[in-house]
């Protein structure tokens, strides 16, 4: 055999090995492709880890920390990793937005945000599409901007369930008031408009106050409705109003102290929005009549599973409500309710 056959003879068997092998980027011969070994890979590049930011509006009230234990499950079952970082308070856009920049510069493989103003993170979120970088909004809504889907409570149905509550209260009858939370928080403003068509049902009562806002902390909203309710004094010293709505943890909670301190607390009928150990203890001792729970754990979850998805070339929906729930003195010790009421460590 000539040296010319014996080369032509190695180089026919070397097309022939490769052509039963995959090649390095992980897709086969004969058309099939190759997806990810686990689900916390990143495609095309075997072994990497898959990093999500999950930026909440702030982390200092019980909610987010429910959010959080509910994305770090979700992260731990699924192989990935999570950065959790947010502003301190509520209020705090510029910080959050910086970390919308900061994550985007570093290049994580996606963003789930709770934005703290509906349009102040349209650009950050808008920059970090065009850098590639997928955004999954939970909590409370982005407009008019694109997103992979919307996680969260069907907030303005939550708002309506805390009017219908409070007009059974009240028979129908009364005066109201509503501590609302703060501009540009979407989520909040679909509260107050649930709560306030839910009154408008009822011809026998009447919204006496519907314009004052609590900020983000429980103090800004203490000093909100001391100021509030200071004006609604009747000479004897009791309260001139018979109900009063708040859509949010901080503010439910600077109400309460409020009427705790001015004992009106368990005087007049009174619905909340979120739980905390002090509102349960609130509900627990009558002070409170009802919170609407939302299910923040869920929120967390599903939004980490559904970026994973999208991530994984999945169909993920474009909206994900996690439902809220009625919670009262009568119902709190049901199993499925208890459990929404159990805060994070």
């Amino acid at each position: 055999m000539t040296t010319k056959t014996l080369a032509w003879l190695f180089i026919g068997m070397t097309l022939a090995m490769a052509g039963c092998k995959g090649d390095a980027s992980g897709t086969t011969t004969g058309g099939g492709t190759a997806t990810p070994e686990t689900a916390g890979t990143t495609g095309g590049q075997s072994g990497k880890k898959l990093t999500l930011a999950v930026i909440p509006k702030g982390t200092t009230h019980e909610f987010w920390k429910s959010v959080h234990a509910g994305a770090q499950q979700a992260a731990d079952e699924l192989g990935i990793e999570i950065i959790w970082k947010g502003p301190l308070k509520e209020d705090d856009r510029d910080s959050q937005i910086k970390v919308v920049e900061d994550f985007t510069t570093q290049g994580v493989d996606g963003i789930l945000l709770a934005p703290l103003d509906d349009t102040a993170l349209k650009v950050p979120v808008e920059n970090a599409k065009k850098s590639g970088i997928p955004v999954l909004i939970f909590d409370s809504d982005l407009k008019d901007t694109d997103v992979v889907s919307f996680v969260a409570t069907d907030n303005e149905k939550g708002g309506s369930m805390a009017g219908d509550e409070l007009a059974r209260l009240l028979g129908g009858k009364g005066n109201v008031v509503m501590l609302r939370y703060q501009e540009g928080s979407a989520s909040t403003a679909f509260r107050e408009k649930g709560f306030l068509s839910a009154m408008a049902k009822n011809s026998g009562i009447k919204v006496v106050s519907e314009n004052r806002y609590a900020g983000a902390t429980v103090e800004s909203a203490q000093t909100e409705a001391e100021n509030l309710l200071s004006g609604l004094k009747k000479p004897d010293g009791s309260l001139g109003v018979d109900g009063i709505y708040c859509p949010n943890e901080s503010s439910t909670f600077g109400m309460l102290r409020v009427l705790q301190d001015n004992g009106w607390a368990g005087k007049v009928k009174f619905v909340g929005f979120d739980a905390s150990p002090k509102l349960v203890e609130g509900l627990t001792a009558g002070q409170i009549n009802g919170l609407l729970l939302q299910n923040p754990r869920k929120m967390g979850y599903e939004g980490v599973k559904t970026m994973v998805d999208y991530l994984g070339k999945k169909a993920v929906a474009k909206r994900i409500d996690t439902g809220a729930t009625l919670v009262t003195k009568e119902n709190m010790a049901q199993p499925e309710v208890a459990k929404l009421l159990e805060v994070p460590k």
